[in-house]
Parts: structure tokens; C-alpha cells; sequence
């Protein structure tokens, strides 16, 4: 799978709206997501994700190639 280029921002807002994580802070350059079953996530608000990271979180939350589109 190539992965495509997303910034903090869009990833947090593509796991709020697909998985239904909710936002439990947002402090300086980095933002925490809560959801009630799975893991929580601390997501960079970078331009540019890293392609491990992003690759980790993809795996960790279960998402697919339709959804980070």
C-alpha cells in the first residue's frame, strides 16, 4: 500500500470522522484523541507525517486504503 501524504491536522480529523475518536487535549505541536474501545493517540500537528508513524497508527486503528484517501 502506498501511503499517502497527510498532515496532523488531516489525520486526527480522518480518525474523529471514521472511527469516532474525540479529542482530549490539544497542547502546543501535538494533539490527543480518546475513543472508548480502542488505543489512544497522540498525533504531531507536523505538515508532514513520517511514513512510520503514519503507518502505525493506520495499524493500531484498524483503517483502510478507502478511508485515508
Amino acid at each position: 500500500m502506498k501511503l499517502p501524504i497527510l498532515s496532523g491536522e488531516e489525520l486526527a480529523k480522518i480518525l474523529i470522522k471514521s472511527r469516532g475518536y474525540a479529542v482530549r487535549s490539544r497542547k502546543g505541536s501535538h494533539i490527543s484523541l480518546i475513543h472508548q474501545n480502542l488505543p489512544p493517540i497522540t498525533i504531531p500537528l507536523h505538515r508532514e507525517l513520517k511514513k512510520g508513524l503514519l503507518r502505525h497508527i493506520i495499524k493500531l486503528v484498524g483503517l483502510s486504503d478507502s478511508e485515508i484517501r
